[in-house]
C-alpha cells in the first residue's frame, strides 16, 4: 500500500520525474502475486489503483539505486538488512518512528494499516519535497 499511496503524492505534487517510488518483498512467499486482495480494496477506497503490479524480491543492488529504503515493522528492518548486508549510509528505517506498522495480513485490519501508511508517507513525502526542494 506504501508504494501506491507515497506515488498518488508524489504525481500529484509534479515530482515524477524526481522521485521513484518502489517497493520490494523482504521474503518470498507472494513473489509474482498481485497485491493482496484485501489491501487492493483499501487503495481502490481511496481512490488508489494498483493494475499490474508484481511482487519483487528486495535485492542487494537496491541499497545502492534507492536513497532510503523503509520497513513496516523491525521484522522488516532485520529481513532488509540481511538481504543488503549492512547500512553504512543509514538508508534503511522504519516507516514510523514511533512505533512498527502491524501487519494487515496477521491482523485483518487493513484500514489500521492504511491510516498508519498514510501517516507514514506523509511524513516521508514532506521530507522529501523539502529535498527536492532544496536540491533544485
Amino acid at each position: 500500500m506504501a508504494e501506491f499511496i507515497l506515488k498518488k503524492m508524489v504525481r500529484q505534487a509534479g515530482l515524477e520525474e524526481l522521485v521513484e517510488v518502489a517497493s520490494a518483498a523482504t521474503s518470498t512467499e507472494e513473489l509474482g502475486n498481485p497485491v493482496y486482495p484485501m489491501a487492493r480494496q483499501e487503495l481502490a477506497m481511496h481512490g488508489i489503483g494498483c493494475a499490474g503490479h508484481q511482487a519483487r524480491q528486495l535485492t542487494t543492488a537496491d541499497y545502492d539505486r534507492y536513497d532510503l529504503i523503509i520497513g513496516m515493522d523491525r521484522a522488516n528492518i532485520d529481513n532488509i538488512l540481511q538481504i543488503v548486508g549492512s547500512d553504512p549510509d543509514g538508508k534503511v528505517r522504519l516507516m514510523l518512528d514511533d512505533r512498527e506498522i502491524a501487519d494487515p495480513w496477521y491482523t485483518r485490519n487493513f484500514r489500521a494499516a492504511w491510516n498508519d501508511i498514510h501517516t507514514g508517507c506523509t511524513t516521508l513525502f514532506n521530507a522529501i519535497k523539502s529535498d527536492v526542494g532544496a536540491a533544485g
